[in-house]
C-alpha cells in the first residue's frame, strides 16, 4: 500500500493503473526477449524489446529509456506510452534500466552530468548519451528487421533521458519526443528558483539510495515507508510539526546520497551547473517533439526552456513544441474528459493528441508513411478552450500586457501605479499561507491545487490581492511573464509567491462534475504561479541577504501561459511570501543555507511592496531581463 501511495502521485505516472495498450493485442503481434547490452566502459543495461511478428516488412525503433524499472513492461503489459495508436501502427519497441536502475548494471547519478562533445570525451567516458549512442548502435547490429531508423519518447525523468540524447546524437536516432522533460533539477522539480519544494520529500527514498544488486523490484520500500507509515490526514499540519529541513535531515535522511547533496548544495554551484542539460542542446539537426502541459506543477519549466533553447541554438533541427491543459503526463492518459481539479476543458483532448499529433509525428519521421505537418507550436488556450497555432513561440502577434499595482486592490490593465504608494503584509512562517483551499493529506507532488479556487488566500491578510475591474472584451496573455518587484522587510530574507488568477463571473455556471460545495460563481481559479527565493535576486550562485527596510528590486519569473481573461471575467494577481507545504518556509532571518536552519533562526517579517512594482505578460518577456545564468 506505501508503495502504491507513492507511485499513483509520483514522476512518471504513468508506470501503474490502467493499461492503455492491450496486452492481448501485444501478445498476438509482437515477440518479446530480454537483452543486456554492453556499453563502451563494459557497463551492461538491461532493455525489453517488442518486435512485430510480421517479418515481412522493416521496422524502426521506437525507445523508452527509463529509472523506473523497465520489468514493468514484462508480460506484454506495456502501460499507457507508447499508445496503443502507435502500438498497432507497427515498431520495434525498447524499454532500458538506465545505469544502476533495477535490472542495469552500474551506478546511478541524478541528472548524469553531459560530456560536452565526441572529441572531448574520453573512450571509456560515458553519459547518457553515450549509453543512448551505444544502445542504437547494438539495435542495428543485432535486432532483425529494423529499418535503420530510431526514436526516443519519454514523460518526465524518461523525458530528461531523451532530451540527454540529443547532443552527439547516433546518426539512426531522427525523431525524439521529449515529454515533460527534466531540464535543470534547481528550476524542475526539486527546486523552484532555488525554493525547495517540500511537497517532493518522499522522492528522496526513490533517488539518494543505490542498490547492490540486480533487481526487478524497488529496494527503498522501508525508506519510503519512513513517510507513509500511517494515515496523514493533515499534511499542513504534520509538516509543521516536523520543524525545520534539518529536522527532516536528522529524522528521515540521515544516509541518503542525494539528500545530501542538496542539502551541502543550496546555491547554484558547479554540482547543479553540470546537471542542467540545457547548455549542451547544440548541434541537433532531427525532429524533436517537445510536450508539456500547462498544469504542470513538476516539470513546466524543463518542456519550455528545452524547446527555447533547441529553437535557439540548431537552425537544423525540426523543432516543434505542444503545450496543452494537462498536469503532469495527462496526455498518456486514457480520458474522456480532461479535468483538472475543478475545471473542464473539453473532452477526447488526449486522445487528440495521440492521434493527431504524435503518431503522425513519428510515421512521417521514422517511417515516411505520413505527412504531420504541425504547426511550430500547438498550444491550448487555458480560458477559451481550444487548441491554436503559432508560427513561434513565443508568438509576436499577440501584445504584451502589463499589469500595475493601484490603491484599494485595484489591478491596472497596461498602466503602472503610482510609486509612492506602498502595500504591506506581515509574513509568519509559523503560519504559513495553505497551497491547497481545503485540508489535503500527505500527498507527494500535488496536482489539484494547480487550478485551485484562490479565495481562501484573498482573504489572509498576509496576502495582498489586486484584481481588475471586469473585462469588457477578451484578454488573452500568450508568452512569458515577468513580476519585476520593488520591495523592502524587516527581516533579511524572503520568498516571493507571484499568481496570476482568473476570476469567474458571480452567475458562472455549475460543472457537473465538480461536488455541491464547489461554486463556481466568483471562483479565482489559479491560471500561473512561481516561487522565488530572494536572495537569488542577483545571482543564483552567490545569493545575498537583504537590508533591512531598503527597497530592493526582485524580478520573479512566471512560466509561461496562454490564457484568454474572457469577457465578464476579472485578472487577479496575488503576492504572498509563504506557500506551505508545497514550497518549504524561509526563515526570512538571513542564513547561509536553509537546509540548516533551526527554529531560532525563523522570524516574523514586515514585507512592503512597492507602487513601482510591475507584471509585463506575453512574448519575450523574461529573455534578458532576469538573473537566469
Amino acid at each position: 500500500m506505501i508503495l502504491r501511495t507513492l507511485f499513483l502521485c509520483f514522476l512518471f505516472p504513468i508506470l501503474l493503473g490502467a493499461q492503455n495498450s492491450d496486452s492481448i493485442y501485444v501478445a498476438e503481434h509482437y515477440d518479446f526477449s530480454e537483452h543486456f547490452i554492453p556499453m563502451r566502459d563494459g557497463v551492461k543495461l538491461y532493455t525489453i524489446i517488442y518486435t512485430p511478428k510480421d517479418k515481412t516488412k522493416k521496422y524502426p525503433f521506437l525507445m523508452n529509456r527509463t529509472c523506473y524499472n523497465a520489468s514493468n513492461k514484462l508480460n506484454y503489459r506495456l502501460g499507457r506510452q507508447p499508445s496503443m495508436s502507435l502500438v498497432q501502427d507497427g515498431y520495434i519497441l525498447v524499454y532500458q534500466d538506465v545505469r544502476g536502475r533495477y535490472m542495469s548494471e552500474g551506478t546511478f547519478d541524478n541528472m548524469r552530468p553531459n560530456i560536452e562533445g565526441n572529441k572531448k570525451r574520453k573512450k571509456k567516458e560515458v553519459d547518457e548519451s553515450s549509453d543512448t549512442y551505444d544502445t542504437v548502435e547494438w539495435l542495428l547490429e543485432n535486432i532483425e528487421n529494423n529499418n535503420g531508423k530510431a526514436g526516443q519518447f519519454g514523460i518526465s525523468y524518461p523525458g530528461f533521458y531523451t532530451t540527454a540524447a540529443l547532443p552527439d546524437a547516433h546518426p539512426a536516432l531522427v525523431a525524439s519526443s521529449p515529454q515533460a522533460p527534466i531540464s535543470d533539477f534547481f528550476f524542475d522539480d526539486f527546486h523552484h528558483h532555488g525554493a525547495y519544494l517540500q511537497s517532493y520529500t518522499p522522492a528522496f527514498a526513490v533517488f539518494g539510495y543505490q542498490k547492490d544488486s540486480l533487481t526487478r523490484t524497488p529496494w527503498y520500500g522501508e525508506k519510503i515507508s519512513r513517510f507513509y507509515n500511517q494515515n496523514i490526514p493533515d499534511a499542513y499540519e504534520w509538516y509543521l510539526d516536523q520543524g525545520p529541513l534539518s529536522n527532516i535531515t536528522d529524522s528521515f535522511h540521515f544516509d541518503n546520497f542525494f539528500w545530501d547533496q542538496i542539502v551541502e548544495h543550496p546555491n547554484y554551484d558547479e554540482f547543479w551547473q553540470d546537471r542542467s542539460i540545457l547548455p549542451h542542446l547544440r548541434g541537433i539537426d532531427h525532429a524533436v517533439l517537445t510536450v508539456g502541459g500547462w498544469y504542470d506543477a513538476e516539470d513546466l519549466y524543463g518542456p519550455l526552456n528545452i524547446y527555447k533553447t533547441i529553437e535557439e541554438n540548431n537552425p537544423k533541427a525540426k523543432n516543434k513544441l505542444v503545450m496543452g491543459p494537462w498536469t503532469h503526463g495527462d496526455w498518456a492518459r486514457p480520458t474522456k474528459q480532461q479535468i483538472v481539479n475543478h475545471i473542464y476543458f473539453g473532452d477526447d483532448i488526449s486522445a487528440f493528441y495521440q492521434e493527431q499529433v504524435e503518431l503522425p509525428f513519428f510515421q512521417e519521421h521514422l517511417k515516411g508513411t505520413a505527412k504531420a505537418e504541425l504547426p511550430e507550436a500547438l498550444c491550448f488556450d487555458t480560458g477559451t478552450k481550444e487548441w491554436k497555432e503559432f508560427e513561434q513561440w513565443p508568438p509576436e502577434d499577440i501584445p504584451a500586457v502589463t499589469l500595475g499595482f493601484e490603491a484599494g486592490g485595484k489591478l491596472l490593465v497596461n498602466e503602472k501605479g503610482p510609486e509612492e504608494i506602498t502595500f504591506d503584509y506581515t509574513s509568519d512562517p509559523s503560519r504559513p499561507v495553505p497551497y491547497r483551499s481545503v485540508t489535503e493529506g500527505l500527498t507527494f507532488t500535488p496536482r489539484k491545487f494547480i487550478t485551485d479556487d484562490q479565495r481562501h488566500a484573498a482573504r489572509r491578510p498576509d496576502v495582498i490581492t489586486f484584481q481588475t475591474d471586469v473585462l469588457n472584451e477578451d484578454l488573452t496573455i500568450a508568452g512569458e511573464i515577468l513580476a519585476e518587484l520593488l520591495v523592502s522587510m524587516t527581516g533579511t530574507d524572503a520568498d516571493f509567491i507571484v499568481k496570476l488568477i482568473d476570476v469567474y463571473p458571480a452567475d458562472h455556471p455549475q460543472y457537473e462534475h465538480n461536488p455541491d460545495n464547489i461554486i463556481m460563481g466568483g471562483y479565482q481559479q489559479l491560471v500561473r504561479h512561481e516561487t522565488f527565493r530572494g536572495r537569488f535576486r542577483e545571482s543564483y550562485v552567490i545569493p545575498k541577504p537583504f537590508k533591512e527596510n531598503e527597497p530592493t528590486w526582485v524580478k520573479v519569473p512566471l512560466q509561461d501561459i496562454l490564457h484568454t481573461f474572457k469577457k465578464g471575467h476579472r485578472v487577479m494577481v496575488q503576492i504572498h511570501s509563504t506557500w506551505f507545504p508545497y514550497i518549504d518556509r524561509n526563515p526570512q532571518k538571513y542564513v547561509d543555507n536553509i537546509f540548516k536552519a533551526t527554529e531560532e533562526d525563523f522570524i516574523k517579517s514586515t514585507i512592503s511592496v512597492h507602487g513601482a512594482s510591475s507584471i509585463t505578460a506575453g512574448g519575450n518577456a523574461i529573455k534578458a531581463k532576469t538573473n537566469k545564468p
